[in-house]
């Protein structure tokens, strides 16, 4: 099972048992342990994940980190784990400060089980930042997100890279916080720096409160027209598609299976196992889209998976013949569908009874 596909899985998890999660104990067992068991590492080995990580620091004596991930006796990563209902801040990283000048970890995470927060020491060496390189929220998975996570991972874990990149996705991240309160509550040198570029007279005091209503106005209805074309494609998408016909030796040469659609594939079949066998849902990939079929049979289309190429990723159901397409957005949309998964199962399989 590949990163993406334990990450689903696990965002579905955070997303229908956070709320019940209200101690730390709960969050590292149902959230945390299976995050790091994601990335690769045996959390039943001890020497290469260390809970209750003591390390001596000054005159704090028996203090404990909540975990520590481990290669040959060094400390690669630190993590520093809070309940699911704790909004984390930096008093909580007070461990992970302290911890992070005596070992030789220069990665440290601060998490709830939901959200999680990366430290490293991008400002100053051996001493760990004020603020994080890279945040993400479990329940709100994004395709970049997965992409930077696997950095992480025990398969692609290289420290130096990570640390050169952190600065990047620091900076990244502040720029964004920017723009978003730019886009919400213009400043005065934002506003100025638009009107001048369309307004030929002199930018007096109400000239500038008009074009700050202006500019709030103008930044919505470009998001909002941004949205609407999104679903304007989906729904002029949705329409009937016949079966596909074998393809081609040459067009076979031309198919590329990627990750991506193999990750969705996966989804799909985790999704398929409440009904058949997961061993007869197969993928059969072609040029302009990936099918999904039940015994692969191409005459029994489950979903397919219409990534190729295309800037708006598609998520096609079906009811007999006919095909709909849907927009979506990550990969971890595709759950959404799964009362549509199974009614097509049991569609193809008219006694079909959940497992």
């Amino acid at each position: 099972m590949d990163l993406a596909t334990r990450l689903a899985e696990l965002q579905k998890r955070t997303t229908e048992h956070r709320e019940v999660l209200l101690t730390e104990e709960a969050a590292k067992t149902a959230l945390v342990m299976p995050f790091i068991q994601a990335l690769g590492y045996d959390v039943f080995n001890p020497s290469e994940v260390v809970p209750e990580y003591t390390a001596d620091v000054g005159t704090k004596k028996g203090e404990k980190v909540d975990y520590a991930i481990c290669e040959g006796g060094k400390v690669k990563i630190l993590i520093e784990c809070k309940p699911a209902s704790t909004a984390l801040n930096l008093n909580h990283a007070s461990q992970l400060f302290r911890y992070f000048s005596v070992t030789d970890a220069r990665l440290a995470i601060l998490t709830n089980g939901v959200v999680f927060q990366f430290y490293s020491d991008v400002e100053a060496p051996n001493k760990m930042d004020d603020k994080p390189f890279f945040t993400f929220s479990m329940d709100a998975l994004k395709p970049a997100d997965i992409k930077t996570i696997e950095k992480f991972s025990k398969s692609a874990f290289d420290i130096e890279k990570i640390v050169q990149e952190a600065g990047f996705l620091k900076l990244q991240s502040l720029l964004r916080k920017e723009l978003e309160k730019e886009f919400a509550e213009p400043s005065e040198e934002f506003v100025r720096m638009m009107a001048s570029r369309v307004y030929e007279g002199r930018i007096t005091p109400q000239v500038r409160e008009n074009f700050t209503k202006m500019l709030v106005a103008a930044i919505a209805t470009y998001v909002r027209d941004l949205v609407n074309d999104r679903l304007s494609n989906a729904i002029n998408a949705a329409s009937p598609i016949p079966e596909a016909e074998p393809a081609t030796p040459e067009e076979e040469a031309e198919v590329v299976t990627t990750a991506e659609e193999v990750s969705g594939f996966h989804i799909v079949q985790a999704i398929a196992a409440k009904w058949v066998n997961p061993k007869r849902v197969i993928m059969r990939d072609a040029k302009s889209y990936c099918a999904i079929l039940l015994d692969d049979n191409n005459r029994k289309s489950i979903a397919r998976l219409h990534f190729n190429g295309l800037t708006t990723k598609y998520f096609g159901t079906f009811v007999a013949k006919d095909e709909t397409k849907h927009v979506i957005h990550e990969l971890t949309d595709i759950y959404q569908f799964a009362d549509q998964i199974g009614a097509r199962l049991q569609e193809l399989e008219k006694q079909l009874e959940p497992a």
